[in-house]
């Protein structure tokens, strides 16, 4: 499922001009299906994501979770990416500002202050300048606040997961610790799972109903955001919240059937370029937004098409020309993500249900 969430979050940071503002109704349906893909149903991606991360940190259980161990190996596979992708793109935003590209796509670092600075390199306080990269800063607190989270989870789960809840939900809410307060509950959610050993496979069942009402809740909310954005009142910006946090469950049963068939199985096989394709994309879009501009079209819906189906080729190329040219770089720069996904053990080229489990 990382792959389709990731891919998903793309949509959420497709660049666009006040004057392309999908809340002005120029271009009609197309501005609600902006919307629709934007600020609604792809916002479950990074609640989906942390859950599963927390998950597969505990779920061999408390008592086999080496905290020292697990901090060193994260360091490694999400701080030092976050901070050489981040940093790889602050550096292109100087060069690009001493030749006087960029000006008015890109923060100015020249003028920022020293926290702004800090922010744009670290993610300290606010978003980095590589913006979808908070989700790394974010995990990787959760990790280092992960004994508290499961010692909490263990004692009272449902007053931890319902605290965390509301100040997830609240809006406009801060809490300094991370910077998307959804993180910190999807990913104490995740601990839960793994801790109490539930069975993720018991509503599989149930799959066509719960995307089915992710999908028509998505539509409901992009209606409500279509008709009061963009300057949201409170009551929306809760349903956008909860639908954020509950319909990753919604998404997440996608992958029930998904697994089953030939797609969701060479899905499954991706393996690091999902994570390439999340590191890559925000800089790769907004370079083609800055060319989009000197090129002086109006017309942003063919900006939206055409950096959709550049941006994918673009991503996928350079993923394999990188691993293959410089395969210690790329080790580093995803992480150590870079072992081979075991092949079916069935023979007949159908997966079994007990290794689609796996597979998700």
């Amino acid at each position: 499922m990382r792959i389709v969430l990731i891919s998903g979050i793309v949509f959420v940071h497709i660049p666009f001009g006040a004057a392309d503002s999908p809340f002005d109704g120029t271009y009609g349906a197309f501005d609600w299906i902006r919307v629709f893909l934007t600020e609604a149903l792809f916002r479950v991606g990074v609640p989906c994501l942390s859950a599963i991360s927390g998950f597969l940190l505990f779920r061999n259980g408390l008592e086999n979770f080496d905290y020292l161990k697990t901090v060193r190996t994260k360091s490694q596979t999400v701080l030092l990416p976050f901070l050489l992708w981040n940093a790889a793109f602050f550096l292109t935003i100087i060069v690009a500002s001493t030749i006087g590209l960029g000006e008015g796509y890109l923060p100015d670092p020249w003028h920022a202050s020293l926290r702004e600075f800090v922010n744009q390199m670290f993610g300290i306080g606010d978003f980095p300048v590589n913006v979808p990269l908070y989700f790394l800063r974010d995990l990787f607190v959760c990790i280092l606040l992960s004994p508290i989270l499961a010692w909490l989870v263990s004692r009272a789960p449902l007053i931890t997961l319902a605290t965390l809840l509301v100040i997830a939900m609240v809006p406009e809410m801060s809490i300094y610790v991370v910077l998307k307060r959804s993180i910190l509950f999807s990913f104490a959610f995740g601990i839960y799972v793994g801790l109490y050993k539930i069975d993720i496979k018991a509503l599989d069942r149930f799959a066509p109903l719960g995307v089915a009402l992710l999908l028509a809740a998505s539509a409901v909310l992009a209606t409500v955001i279509y008709m009061t954005g963009p300057d949201l009142p409170d009551w929306v910006q809760l349903f956008r919240n909860t639908l954020a946090i509950i319909g990753a469950a919604g998404f997440w049963l996608l992958s029930a059937p998904l697994i089953q068939t030939s797609l969701g199985q060479r899905l499954s096989k991706t393996g690091s370029l999902s994570f390439w394709i999340f590191c890559a994309h925000y800089p790769l879009l907004i370079a083609l937004w800055i060319v989009w501009g000197k090129a002086h079209v109006a017309f942003y819906p063919l900006f939206f098409i055409l950096a959709l189906a550049l941006l994918f080729p673009i991503l996928v190329v350079t993923n394999s020309l990188c691993r293959a040219a410089a395969p210690r770089l790329y080790a580093i720069l995803t992480g150590g993500r870079t072992r081979k996904t075991p092949a079916s053990p069935t023979s007949s080229g159908k997966i079994s249900p007990q290794f689609a489990s796996q597979q998700r």
